[in-house]
């Protein structure tokens, strides 16, 4: 490896010569490779366009500015390379991926296709000795995807409490008396809602990108760089719970109006660049740790001397019959599936829940709207949130049912067991339960079992994922059969289906398992008009 003065010198000092053919291929290799990604790119598009992800149009140029980096300090690639198969490999591993992303509708797993492409792409051009040094800048672009939806909502509601609990703890060191339920803080006059928006994840993603970008270009030894990586993740967390804390203290001092004011400024940059500021002040307090400390100056490289002749050596670019291999495959793979495998989506057939009877035997029903931004959040197709009584002896069930065309392009089903904590009730207990309807087109199935607390009120919950004529219980396993069903049948559709009913003071769980049960059993028949099978 040359040393930084010597491969400086080097980059300086050598000149770009075209190579029109190595340039055609790799060309027609980027290019041929767009239909096969496009649903990807797409779903990048709308991703990076939320609050979460809009870090995500600069993780390509920081990787850009990683992979030149390294560039400069290693010699110009040999001009006889005889391990670039390997990089096809991957290059193919990437496109069935993809593929299979494709026929399952499926933006996520075409998203990381592109990336193992791109390594794959990397070692085909450099060959594996060379090309596996360079692999870093391409992990980093894991940083501009989004996550699953799953994990996404799971995430958000971890980090929704653990920043109500610190910022609770904050309010009350300054004095004010606080009360938190689930994730709603308690002011008494004023109550805050510590939602989505403040689970912290706008943060935590730009920051854990920078994190590695800053573990990456720090100048010290390996254990300080995983201190700086790990930090980010606690680090975001704190600082959100100090901004709750701060937001609950205006509240209490001055009211909600200047509280919300304060809130759409301090949400943004502010808490951003606080957690950067604390990066470097971590990154020079460890290198005072050292026995040859650097100055300030030096902690960070962020020396970019010498990447203009670096960046147009890819005018040199070198053909190969790994390279146009590469380039034939992702063209023909692109085309046929412009051709010939490219699915349309077409409608369910199904009844719109508008039609869902409101009287069902003994039981009389009325149907709400929830709130306009719970619908947003919910992302539903299509849904059904209807009351019924039966009128003889008062017996009351909730049937909420909702519906999604198809669970792809960052739509699906957001689990009971994630979004129940948000409203304050707690869960008392959750198990896989058993019941036979064979009254019904389901007949013995299971589902799952929730009693929910909230102060002294109790009600007992069913729930379970309905996708495509199977019931499913674990959401881990829902998302699995998308991907299955999405390739076998062409299909991404599903629905949550979930009973309530409260636990009435003197009755048994018992007692209420039978009142649903009796629910259920009159109107399961009706659900597959809306839900097909």
């Amino acid at each position: 490896m040359y040393s930084e003065g010597k491969a400086l010198e080097a980059a300086r000092n050598t000149l770009p010569v075209i190579n029109a053919s190595g340039l055609f291929w790799f060309i027609l290799l980027l290019a041929g490779s767009v239909p096969i990604f496009w649903i990807g790119i797409v779903s990048l598009g709308a991703a990076w366009g939320t609050p979460e992800y809009s870090h995500g149009p600069l993780i390509p140029v920081i990787s850009l500015f990683l992979f030149l980096r390294e560039l400069r300090y290693y010699p110009p690639p040999n001009p006889v390379v005889h391990d670039r198969w390997s990089g096809l490999v991957v290059v193919t591993l990437a496109l069935v991926v993809a593929v299979l992303g494709n026929l399952a509708r499926i933006p996520d797993i075409v998203t990381y296709a592109m990336i193992i492409w791109t390594s794959g792409v990397m070692l085909t051009v450099f060959g594996w000795k060379r090309g596996k040094l360079h692999q870093l800048p391409v992990f980093h672009l894991v940083f501009m995807l989004p996550l699953p939806q799953f994990l996404y909502w799971k995430l958000t509601i971890l980090l929704q409490g653990i920043s109500s609990v610190i910022g609770v703890w904050f309010v009350q060191q300054a004095g004010v008396a606080v009360f938190l339920e689930g994730n709603i803080i308690d002011l008494g006059v004023y109550k805050l809602q510590v939602a989505e928006a403040c689970s912290g994840l706008r943060y935590l993603f730009p920051i854990l990108s920078f994190s590695y970008l800053f573990a990456i270009l720090y100048r010290g030894p390996l254990w300080h760089k995983l201190f700086l990586l790990l930090l980010a993740a606690p680090l975001t967390v704190l600082m959100n719970s100090i901004r709750i804390g701060v937001i609950g203290v205006l509240v209490d001092r001055h009211g909600i109006a200047q509280a919300e004011g304060f809130l759409h400024f301090f949400e943004g940059w502010v808490i951003f660049l606080a957690c950067v500021a604390i990066l470097f002040l971590v990154a020079v307090a460890l290198q005072r740790l050292t026995r040859d400390p650097k100055p300030f100056a030096d902690t960070i490289d962020l020396d970019v001397e010498g990447f203009g002749p670096i960046f147009v050596r890819i005018l040199g670019i070198r053909p190969s019959w790994a390279l146009a291999a590469a380039a034939f495959l992702t063209l023909a793979v692109s085309t046929a599936w412009l051709l010939k495998f490219s699915p349309t989506d077409s409608p369910i057939d199904r009844d719109p829940f508008a039609l869902f009877p409101r009287q069902i035997e003994e039981w009389s029903g009325t149907t709400s709207r929830l709130d306009p931004q719970v619908e947003i959040t919910l992302g539903a197709s299509d849904y059904l949130n209807a009351s019924y009584i039966q009128t003889e002896t008062g017996d009351f069930v909730n049937i909420f049912v909702a519906f999604y065309e198809k669970q792809t392009d960052g739509d699906g089903i957001h689990s009971p067991e994630v979004c129940l904590p948000v409203g304050g009730w707690e869960i008392f207990s959750l198990d896989p339960f058993d019941i036979s309807l064979d009254k019904t087109p389901y007949g013995h199935f299971t589902v799952n079992r929730a009693v929910i607390q909230k102060e002294l009120s109790q009600q007992l919950v069913y729930y379970w994922f309905e996708q495509r004529g199977k019931r499913m219980v674990n959401d881990f396993q829902a998302k699995m059969s998308v991907i299955v069903d999405g390739f076998t049948l062409g299909r991404t559709d599903g629905a949550l289906v979930r009973f309530v009913t409260p636990i009435l003071p003197g009755e048994t769980e018992a007692d209420a398992d039978a009142r649903m049960q009796k629910f259920m059993e009159a109107s399961l028949d009706l659900l597959p008009r809306f839900v097909p099978k």
